[in-house]
């Protein structure tokens, strides 16, 4: 079910990020809010994708100008074998990761980060995936389709033609877990206002 924080109505919200997937999650949560991308460097691979994540997650909130704002921000990661996959260089790249990743379940890790002004928190949610025995057919089709060229892992959960089926959170997966979002915004305002956001 859908939460919809209604006690914050006042609260400026701003989305640090540029992505349709997660712009269209964060509004199940307040149907307005504004986007602000900012660069902010990404901290390289390491050992454990949950810190990498809330890291990154964390860089891009800092990196918001926003003032008296909730910023949202958000990173996601394809983890498998202890390999990344992150967005594909080009089609190549894509066709690499499909052809690794089929036929087998991997790992999916989103951090968020929540900013007002000088505080922050960060949090993490994981989902597992599992693909589908891909032909190189299927592979070529779904990668001349251009859906796996902006996404983590070259794919995308809504596309089953590659997709046999996951556990967790569904939206955690899309790049905004929208369910503990909402319970770790209720939380963190609440901590800042000393009020309690009702959910529906």
């Amino acid at each position: 079910m859908v939460k919809t924080l209604k006690s914050y109505n006042d609260v400026k919200v701003v989305l640090a990020s540029g992505s349709p997937r997660r712009k269209e999650l964060l509004r199940e949560i307040f149907p307005e809010f504004t986007i602000s991308v900012n660069d902010a460097p990404e901290k390289k691979i390491g050992r454990f994708p949950s810190k990498l994540v809330t890291d990154n997650a964390r860089a891009k909130a800092m990196a918001s100008d926003a003032l008296d704002a909730l910023v949202v921000a958000a990173d996601t990661v394809v983890f498998m074998d202890g390999r990344y996959f992150l967005k594909p260089k080009d089609e190549n790249d894509a066709t690499e990761m499909l052809k690794t990743l089929s036929n087998r379940t991997h790992f999916v890790y989103t951090g968020v980060a929540l900013r007002f002004n000088e505080k922050i928190t960060t949090f993490y949610v994981v989902s597992k995936v599992k693909m589908k025995n891909l032909s190189s057919d299927t592979i070529k089709e779904y990668v001349a389709t251009g859906s796996p060229l902006d996404k983590a892992g070259s794919y995308g959960i809504q596309d089953d033609v590659v997709v046999a089926g996951y556990s967790g959170s569904f939206s955690n997966i899309m790049g905004l877990p929208v369910e503990e979002t909402a319970v770790r915004i209720d939380e963190f305002l609440r901590s800042i206002y000393g009020t309690h956001g009702t959910c529906r």
